[in-house]
């Protein structure tokens, strides 16, 4: 009777949740961990390594914490389970969000902070945390900035707009892909003597009985997916552990959990890396679950590639931008084709995902040079006339064509009154030969959901809703920034303004040991 009701309410809760981690057998190396408690908790007897902040996850995020804290003067280690460095970040697609930009000075774009967050609560449904999406907003530009002054980074000389975002605000790395983020970040890390240790899997979470995060367990030389594979190793974190480990999308059991529709039927933009193995034990030593079920489908993916792909660049940057979308059993338009990405994936699916996405030859001017590599890939085919596009795709050409003269229309207008869409000052009517087309289908692309952070990057307690000591959390692996509906490039800035506020607070914190 002297256990007090808090105790039992946490031994209850984390009894449940560290059994789901337990049967799956995730994140503890293949044995079963007992959920955190402060008389459970116990510390290695000797530790293998010793490093002041230990980084979790090599993707933007992480990468950003490690460059910071080391810049603040910790010593410090990234460990990344897979092979090689980067996760979904080095595939991403390399378009950033930064509001009130030069570069959209320079397109006569107005455009703010401000705006930039009313269109993150507007897509998240209001479910967003606003204090953790006005950071990310407010850091948009000042961001993007830090990446072009301090890393190095490359950008195209014009901003583009993605489904969702009130103006073209997007900043396009000059090789259309993260990478060329990801490798300056690299390159900066090495420049101060920090590289990422491949193959070291976390399969524990060290939380002592006083309640700090004091390091980790993994298992060196892990080979993917081998549970089992590698060494047992323990490093010690004198300061903090940053946990940037990323999404859930390539995990089928955990996501099928959270969303019963997303099974392997569904294919995903994720590397196969994106599972919730560190998820997961994140909420067996306490973190607060936060907006989990809240998956994003891709809507421009094709089902004639496998992944992330190429089909994003035609069917966003050419069709949704300067084409249109219409739905093959109709010929009519279904769905303001820069709407967000949910709204967009739910249409698709709503219609029975029977659509495609096409443009003129004005429409591929954003892709021009990649236009030969999309049809090489036999993502994107190529029409000399719109009756032959239609008849490929056993599109109804009446009821087609009747949409683009109302598109053409529109444009003369410079209103889409059927759908609202921002229709691009740039644009031309839809009518000059050859044609481009590709098939439609929506793909697992974005966790909005993960651990409960605070604007200092600290991950919550479940029972208190306080920091966790010692423990910080960036990226996509943590919840609250983006609702119920993450807007394209904003992930980016996300993942690059909290991994460097994790990455000084962690190097701030005190030494413990």
């Amino acid at each position: 009777m002297e256990e007090t009701k808090k105790t039992l309410s946490r031994r209850g809760f984390l009894k449940a949740a560290g059994a789901t981690a337990a049967v799956a057998g995730l994140a503890t190396g293949g044995a079963a961990l007992t959920p955190w408690s402060a008389e459970a908790a116990a510390l290695p007897k000797k530790w293998d390594e010793t490093f002041d902040v230990v980084v979790i996850g090599s993707g933007f995020a992480g990468l950003a914490a490690a460059y910071e804290a080391k810049k603040a003067g910790a010593s410090v280690v990234v460990l990344e389970k897979m092979r090689t460095p980067g996760g979904n970040s080095i595939i991403n697609g390399g378009v950033v969000a930064a509001a009130g930009s030069p570069l959209q000075e320079q397109q006569g774009i107005k455009d703010s902070s401000d705006v930039l967050f009313q269109d993150m609560l507007k897509a998240g449904l209001s479910l967003n945390h606003p204090e953790l999406a006005k950071m990310v907003a407010e850091g948009s530009w000042p961001t993007v900035k830090w990446t072009i002054d301090e890393l190095g980074v490359k950008y195209k000389g014009r901003v583009s707009q993605e489904g969702g975002h009130a103006v073209p605000r997007m900043y396009s790395t000059y090789n259309q892909s993260g990478s060329a983020i990801v490798q300056q970040q690299l390159a900066k890390l090495k420049e101060l003597g920090v590289q990422p240790r491949m193959q070291s899997y976390l399969t524990q979470i060290y939380r002592d009985a006083d309640g700090r995060v004091k390091g980790v367990q993994i298992r060196e030389k892990y080979v993917f997916p081998k549970t089992d594979s590698g060494k047992l190793k323990t490093i010690r974190a004198r300061k903090a552990v940053v946990l940037a480990a990323g999404g859930f999308g390539a995990d089928i059991s955990f996501r099928t959990i959270q969303d019963p529709r997303l099974t392997n039927e569904v294919d995903t933009t994720n590397q196969p890396g994106a599972t919730a193995d560190a998820l997961r034990e994140a909420f067996r030593i306490g973190c607060t679950p936060l907006q989990v079920s809240w998956i994003q489908l891709a809507p421009w993916g094709s089902p004639d590639e496998k992944g992330f792909g190429l089909a994003a660049f035609f069917g966003q940057g050419c069709a949704a931008v300067y084409g249109l979308w219409v739905d093959t059993k109709t010929g009519k338009r279904f769905v303001n084709e820069l709407a967000d990405r949910k709204v967009r994936a739910d249409a698709i699916l709503r219609v029975g995902n029977r659509c495609i996405a096409f443009c003129d030859e004005n429409g591929t001017r954003l892709q021009k040079d990649a236009i030969p590599k999309f049809m090489e890939r036999g993502i994107v085919k190529k029409y000399d006339t719109l009756e032959e596009m239609a008849k490929a795709y056993n599109v109804p050409f009446e009821p087609m064509m009747e949409e683009i003269k109302k598109y053409n229309e529109a444009l003369v207008k410079g209103k889409d009154e059927a759908w609202g869409r921002y229709l691009w000052k740039d644009a031309k009517p839809i009518e000059t030969a050859p044609f481009y087309a590709m098939r439609l289908t929506p793909k697992v692309h974005h966790c909005m959901g993960g651990v409960n952070i605070n604007t200092d990057a600290q991950a919550l307690d479940v029972m208190t809703d306080k920091p966790i000591p010692g423990l910080y959390a960036a990226g996509e692996v943590t919840g609250g920034v983006h609702g119920a509906v993450r807007l394209g490039s904003c992930a980016v800035i996300d993942c690059l303004v909290f991994g460097r506020i994790a990455g000084k607070n962690a190097a701030a914190e005190k030494n413990w040991a």
